[in-house]
């Protein structure tokens, strides 16, 4: 199947960064360098979209994932140069705060965990308590199910 523009400048600057010993493998990059060329190749095709192990639209949302991580400079050539980061702190800057929400140590806000609401839910013989949400699982608790 042939490759759209964007499809081939994907393709080649994963191929360059796999060349340059940069094109790393595993979740956010955190994994080792990569050293085969068969997985370079397989890593370009899914990030552009032109895998044939993947269906159209898995395909799409790769190649559209990749476009925004070109976009705001998360290859390796921009971090490299140091453009990521100095792209975040613009970004960062012109929101004023930072998306991520202030809880504490866990992420945890307050009162029990779907788990324990759960637990509590099968305790009491409430029906239908599996397809419920944690919302709905603190009213039929009675409030917050403590």
């Amino acid at each position: 199947m042939p490759q759209a523009k964007s499809q081939k400048a994907t393709t080649e600057r994963v191929m360059h960064e796999y060349k340059k010993g940069e094109l790393k493998s595993g979740r956010g990059g955190a994994g080792g360098k990569v050293k085969s060329r068969k997985q370079a190749i397989a890593i370009a095709l899914n990030e552009s979209g032109s895998s044939n192990r993947n269906s159209p639209k898995k395909n799409r949302s790769n190649l559209s994932k990749t476009k925004a991580k070109e976009r705001s400079g998360r290859t390796a050539e921009a971090e490299k140069e140091g453009r990521s980061a100095q792209r975040r702190t613009l970004a960062k800057g012109a929101r004023g705060t930072s998306r991520r929400r202030a809880t504490g140590g866990s992420g945890r806000s307050s009162g029990p965990t779907k788990t324990e609401l759960m637990q509590r839910a099968k305790e009491r013989n409430i029906t239908g308590r599996s397809r419920m949400s944690k919302g709905e699982l603190q009213r039929a608790l009675g409030g917050g199910g403590r």
